[in-house]
Formats: C-alpha cells, structure tokens, sequence
C-alpha cells in the first residue's frame, strides 16, 4: 500500500514540549468532525447569498439523499474475527449517478463523509460532470493490516454494500487509505456478487483501477495536474513567472507527491514538506523522484536524508510562493493562517482550511484556489474513465491530457470571472456556480410527485 496520511493533529513532534503538545490537543478538540461539515454549510450558505437560487434547493442540497452504515467481520491474519464500520454516504444524483471516493482511515465519520459527499456534488456540478456526489470509506488503519487483511476487508465491505453501488447509480473511487489495487478488488467482488451475465460490462462500478482491469491512462497524476493547471492559469493573469519558484507541501501521498513532480518541469521547487511523520525542509529544494521512493519505502517523509526536521509551527510559517495543502480536512485555521508566508493557497486536499483561517488568509491578501476547482483533476480523470469503460474503449495519455488541461482552463475562467463579476471570494464563486447549475436542473425537472 501507498502510505497514507493521517490527520496532522495527530502527528506529536519527536521534541514537542508539553506546552506545543496542549496546543495541538486544543485544537484537535475544536477542529471536530462537526466543524467540516458546519464549514460547508456555510460555504453553501454564503453563495446563496450572491446567488438567485430558491431556497427550497438550498435546503434540498444541505441534506443527503441516503446514508448507509454497514457492519461486517472479517477473519485477521491470526484467525481472530474483527468488525468494522463501513460507511457509503450519497448526497444528491440530480445531475446524475453518485460519485465519490472510499476513505480507509481511523478518523472516518459519517459526519466527515456526508460534508465530502456535498462537496462532489458540488465539484461536478462546477466541471459540468454529469455526476452527483457520494462519499464512503471503513474505520480502520491500512498500514496495520497485511494485504490478505486489506483485501478481505474491502471485499466484505463491498458484498455488504450490494446494490448500493452500480456503474449507473453510484460509483466509488480512491480516496485516503486506499488505491488502485482496492478499487480492483472492489471491482471484481461486484462482477462476482450482482448476478450480471455481462461481467465485463460491470468494469465501469468504480474509477481508479489499474491499466490492466479498465482504469484510464492519466488518472494516477490527474489531480495533481488538475491543479498545477489552475497554478499556470494563476501565473498568467497575474504575470508571475514559475521559474525560481518555492512551494511548500503538506501531504506527500499521491497527490503531493505527483505535484512536486509536475512543479519541477515549471521550474518551482519544494522547499518544505510535511505528513504524518513529520515536516522537513530543503532550501536547495526537494528531489521529488527520491523522496517519493523514500516515502514508499518507509511509509513517510521521516528520516530522510537530505533534509532538515523542523516543527510542524516552522513549516507552516516557512517562506515560499505557493503552499499545497494535500493532507486532510480542518489543516489550516487562524493559528497556522496567521503565520503563513506564502502568495497563494491551492488546496489539493479537500477542505484543508477552516473558516477562520480562510478569513485570516483573506484579509492579509493570500489568495485561495478552492478545492471544488484546485482538485476537481481527480473526479474529471474518472469521469473520463467511467466513459471509456462504457465505450469498451482505451484513450492515449496525450488525449487524456488535453481533455483534462481544457476543462481545467475553463473551470478556473469560469470561477475566476464569477469571483470578479460579484467581488466574492474564489470559494464563494465556485460553489455559487455549482449552485446556479443544480437549481436549473430542478427547475426544469420539478419536485416529484
């Protein structure tokens, strides 16, 4: 398994003094699982305001349609027998079938799934995806499991879930926890379960999979491109030249580590990164290749080599152009805003800033590429997946590439002209625009009966 990053409020520095410790628990205690979702109310909320939308679709699209909790064992290594949680979580299918990653983590709630499961709806609905949004995962540790335990864990979870999932109707995807080889699995305990004659044809119940059993070319680096998309965009309309550049990363998974590998052929540099394990910078700047095979290696960035440890307070407030959050939700509040030197946010990871430290960021003039567009890469990749799949059909990176470059340069114009038109803030257009468009769909559909 890809190492996976867990919650920074969780990560204790190795010489944290008991006064830092408090701190972090302190916060912790406040950044709950309630806040994220509350926080994406009021993003909702605030873009009603610049809006026209009838208020009968914004109480329409603060709740989710279904929320399902299953429970199932499994047999551990060690003959014990184990239960699990499992959750799948579907927001809105107005625009078309739930769409969605599948968390494997300890801190997965249902209150966490339901506010990602929203925030789908609201990225295919800003992209023009014809999806809607979902949002799913178990409670449980995959770097504590072997990968007999892993596998019988996702295959159970998916038998559990049955019809609840279908290439029509709700279709998951990687997310923290997991990849491509769980989405295969996944895919294989559906065409094995659901009784289809056309087995094949049932390749298209999830996104993410490997070449081999039907994934797209493209996908692996799709949302880290997405976003140094949006970057270039940014660069151009505010005549910023890219080269000699600094970047700061928290989260050095997939996401991360894919963008600091892009970054490096704009000439930017990462300078300071951070996960679970630790934070470290490099003034010289990070070679993304070997940390990344460090990363799989051992299961972070701790430890490497050419490097210096710092505290997860200097990376923060460690000088640089651009910062990328790509770990977990509720990262960056009003502590970690007001000590950040930085020109621009793009958040990589879903919800990474909190509502006070967004307003902190904003008044001191630090733009934000919101999530709903910054990573959006991701959810366009598998959507384009989901086509070939139904197409029996294998498209070239190259037009892979250029697909998502173009949605990605359209998207952000649209956000940017939104954001420019209401003078809102970037977060508030592309939730404005993912709004505009869900209400035109029920205008034109009605409320049955």
């Amino acid at each position: 398994m890809a190492s996976t990053p867990k919650s920074e409020t969780a990560a204790a520095e190795p010489m944290a003094s008991s006064d830092a410790q408090s701190a972090a628990k302190a916060r912790a205690k406040r950044l709950t699982h309630k806040a994220f979702l509350e926080a994406v109310s009021l993003h909702l909320r605030a873009a009603g305001k610049v809006t026209n939308v009838p208020e009968h679709v914004l109480s329409i699209a603060e709740h989710t349609k279904n929320e399902i909790i299953v429970n199932f064992p499994v047999r551990m290594d060690d003959g014990t027998i184990r239960m699990f949680a499992g959750f799948r979580v579907q927001h809105n299918n107005v625009l078309g079938p739930f769409k969605g990653g599948m968390r494997f983590h300890p801190s997965v709630s249902l209150d966490d799934l339901k506010a990602l499961a929203a925030m789908m709806t609201w990225k295919c609905a800003l992209m023009d995806i014809p999806f809607g949004g979902g949002k799913g995962g178990v409670q449980c540790d995959p770097r504590s499991m072997s990968q007999a335990e892993l596998m019988r864990v996702t295959r159970r979870f998916t038998h559990a879930l049955g019809s609840n999932i279908g290439p029509d109707y709700d279709i998951p995807a990687p997310d923290v926890g997991t990849n491509a080889q769980v989405m295969v699995w996944m895919m294989d305990t559906y065409m094995n379960t659901v009784g289809h004659v056309q087995k094949n044809a049932q390749r298209a119940v999830v996104t993410g999979k490997t070449l081999n059993s039907g994934g797209s070319k493209g996908r692996e680096k799709a949302t880290a491109a997405g976003l140094v998309h949006c970057l270039v965009e940014w660069a151009k309309a505010n005549e910023v030249p890219l080269e000699g550049k600094t970047a700061a990363i928290q989260g050095f998974g997939n996401v991360g580590g894919n963008a600091a590998l892009i970054l490096t052929k704009y000439g930017v540099s990462t300078v300071a990164v951070g996960d679970h394990t630790g934070y470290a910078h490099n003034p010289e700047g990070f070679n993304p290749h070997m940390l990344l095979d460090h990363v799989k290696e051992h299961g972070g960035i701790a430890d490497y080599g050419r490097s210096t440890p710092i505290s997860r307070e200097a990376f923060f407030s460690t000088p640089v152009d651009f910062f990328i959050p790509a770990a977990l939700e509720n990262q960056i509040d009003e502590d970690e805003a007001r000590s950040m030197k930085t020109r621009i946010v793009l958040e990589a990871a879903n919800g990474p800033i909190t509502p006070a430290g967004e307003a902190v960021l904003l008044s001191r003039g630090i733009e934000i590429i919101p999530d709903l567009l910054a990573n959006s890469g991701g959810v366009i990749v598998s959507y384009y997946e989901w086509v070939q799949n139904k197409r029996n059909e294998s498209w070239s990176s190259e037009k892979v590439a250029e697909k998502l470059e173009q949605a990605m340069v359209h998207g952000y114009t649209k956000v940017s002209a939104f954001a420019r038109q209401h003078q809102c803030p970037w977060r508030t257009a592309a939730y404005a625009i993912a709004l505009e468009n869900l209400a035109t769909a029920y205008a034109e559909r009605g409320i049955f009966p």
